[in-house]
């Protein structure tokens, strides 16, 4: 499915509406090139699960990986950029994160560690909007 994303608004509202029907297991990989919305819809992703539309959301380059406590779970938001491969992965929770919520930003570098099951979410640019085409990855 391709879902055109003329603004913020909308991204922020297509995380809002997939956040709605999150629960534990669920992961997320967002894909794209620089500045095509991905930590934008993890943001707003993330404050739709917790309900704290002002909550700080710091993007996760850095740390690699971020939690959040929302509905009885806990929600790992991942940022693989720097990574050049898998291996750091199990250091970083990742076998304990898939209980949870899991969105993955560069989800490429996670090679075997690829969930059998999630959702595929390609970011684009798109004249002065986005775009984001969804897929579900199954075996």
């Amino acid at each position: 499915m391709q879902i055109f994303l003329p603004d913020e608004a909308a991204t922020i509202a297509l995380a809002q509406e997939l956040a709605a029907r999150a629960r534990a297991g669920d992961v997320l990989l967002l894909c794209g090139p620089l500045g095509a919305g991905k930590t934008s819809f993890a943001r707003a992703f993330i404050r739709a699960l917790t309900g704290e539309p002002d909550l700080t959301v710091p993007s996760p380059t850095f740390t690699l990986v971020q939690q959040y406590e929302a509905r009885g779970t806990t929600i790992w938001h991942y940022d693989l950029w720097r990574l050049q491969d898998h291996h750091a992965l199990e250091e970083l929770g990742w076998e304990e994160a898939l209980d949870g919520i899991v969105i993955v930003e560069w989800p490429d570098r996670l090679g075997p560690l690829t969930p059998p099951r999630a959702l595929r979410l390609s970011f684009s640019h798109e004249g002065t909007g986005r775009s984001a085409e969804l897929a579900e990855d199954t075996p």
